[in-house]
């Protein structure tokens, strides 16, 4: 789709793009493609795509001959979707909000792939809420504020890294990124914009319920960035449990959460809940 036909379908419909929506539609034919190459279709696979908009990207996810599901808030889009495509037997368009659709409807996500250029205002949770599902996407294609990208591939030490940072790559190896200059883009945005390719780990670092215990340890430990994270966690674990899970990670209880790095808040999750699960195990053996 280029420029003058998104600049067409617009203006026949009297559709005026809305800054709060995020609607910056990408119209650059070899940064679309580029984005559907960093998918690796293989057969068998289902593709998620979140904010299609007037659908460029929605074109060449669906020619890959894999099962499509757009997700999309505006109405009017909707309906330019379902015009253009008629007919097209592997793409299915939903018209939701797509982060609370994905809070109001989990499901399993084996075997799909998102391959999205997403709105903006929403993209980090959307990726949150993919990434801490039950069973997450095989692969995550996004592309966001260039500002947001930083964060997702973050390591410790930096000013970028954070919470963002492990929660998705907990989960997640980032495998490439690129930047897409803004007049690839109409209305161009004012941010400067990337794509980000996230593979997902295999086999998982953390149990489903030690992921639990993570997401609790390092919400708390980014709570107050600038303060020893020893100081947040105490609120939540008792002080012997958790000086011990410190040093069997090697984290000093000095030491800020935005140094200490992936492995080692692991270990320290994995040491949290197994001495939590210990102690309610005694409790139910000694109430018996």
């Amino acid at each position: 789709m280029t420029l003058s036909e998104m600049r067409r379908w617009l203006d026949t419909r009297g559709i005026q793009l809305t800054r709060s929506l995020g609607q910056n539609f990408l119209h650059d034919g070899n940064q679309l493609r580029r984005i559907a190459a960093a998918g690796d279709f293989q057969p068998g696979d289902q593709l998620l795509e979140i904010g299609p908009g007037l659908g460029p990207l929605t074109e060449l996810l669906f020619t890959s001959g894999c099962p499509v599901l757009a997700v999309e808030k505006d109405q009017r889009l909707v309906e330019v979707l379902r015009e253009r495509f008629a007919g097209v037997a592997n793409l299915s368009v939903l018209h939701d909000d797509a982060l609370e659709w994905l809070k109001r409807e989990p499901r399993d996500w084996t075997g799909w792939k998102l391959v999205a250029n997403l709105p903006y205002s929403v993209g980090s949770p959307i990726l949150v809420e993919l990434a801490l599902s039950p069973r997450p996407p095989e692969r995550l294609v996004a592309t966001l504020q260039r500002e947001v990208i930083q964060r997702i591939v973050a390591a410790p030490g930096t000013e970028q890294y954070g919470l963002l940072s492990l929660l998705l790559q907990v989960r997640y190896e980032p495998a490439g990124t690129f930047t897409i200059p803004s007049p690839c883009f109409f209305p161009p945005p004012d941010v400067e914009s990337a794509c980000v390719t996230l593979r997902r780990r295999v086999p998982e670092l953390l149990t489903a319920a030690e992921l639990d215990c993570f997401v609790r340890v390092v919400k708390l430990g980014f709570s107050q960035r600038r303060k020893m994270m020893r100081k947040q966690l105490r609120t939540a674990w008792a002080e012997p449990v958790l000086d011990a899970g410190l040093s069997a990670a090697g984290i000093a209880a000095t030491a800020r959460a935005e140094d200490v790095g992936l492995k080692a808040f692991v270990t320290l999750a994995r040491y949290l809940h197994a001495s939590t699960s210990q102690v309610s195990t005694a409790s139910s053996a000694s109430a018996s």
